[in-house]
């Protein structure tokens, strides 16, 4: 990655950041953009030349993160009802548990599940607009979802082969 790149990346994520911190101190509809490149300590033409909005700052780490889930792999090549899928999702909630509790507490659940129902139809491929089974991503990524939050919110205490093996006996995907 070029220095420009990464530079630019450096500062998106201090904002993200700045933006964090704040939502533990204050409700997200009363901070200002003023406070975050505060607290960020980046310039407002830096805000502006990367985001629109604070909303823009929640969506851009929440598909930074998931591309960063993808990787090096193509969506045709997941399985996303596998047991090591499952896993890798319970590691990555791990990871990025801290913005995930505080987009939840925060009452942006619904913005990190909209993120991640639109991965998840990117992964599962071409579904038939019509049909019914479409629904069973949206099923198992809320079924996800929650007992991710839930897990998070309780410590997550028990490993991630466990909660994910747990996970997959009650959704029905085999484990082997």
């Amino acid at each position: 990655m070029d220095k420009r790149k990464e530079a630019n990346l450096k500062v998106k994520k201090q904002i993200a950041d700045a933006l964090f911190e704040l939502m533990r101190e204050k409700k997200f509809c009363d901070i200002t953009v003023t406070e975050m490149i505060t607290a960020a300590k980046v310039a407002r033409v830096s805000f502006y030349r990367n985001f629109d909005s604070k909303e823009g700052v929640l969506t851009w780490l929440i598909e930074d993160i998931l591309q960063s889930f993808l990787g090096d792999e193509d969506h045709a090549s997941i399985n996303y009802m596998s047991y090591e899928h499952v896993k890798k999702c319970f590691l990555y909630f791990k990871k990025y548990g801290r913005y995930v509790l505080d987009l939840y507490r925060s009452e942006f659940a619904t913005v990190l599940l909209d993120e991640l129902n639109t991965f998840h139809e990117a992964v599962a491929g071409n579904m038939p607009a019509k049909s019914a089974t479409r629904y069973s991503v949206y099923m198992y990524m809320g079924a996800l979802f929650n007992s991710a939050i839930k897990w998070l919110e309780c410590g997550a205490e028990e490993s991630i082969e466990d909660i994910a093996a747990v996970f997959c006996k009650t959704a029905g995907i085999s484990i082997e």
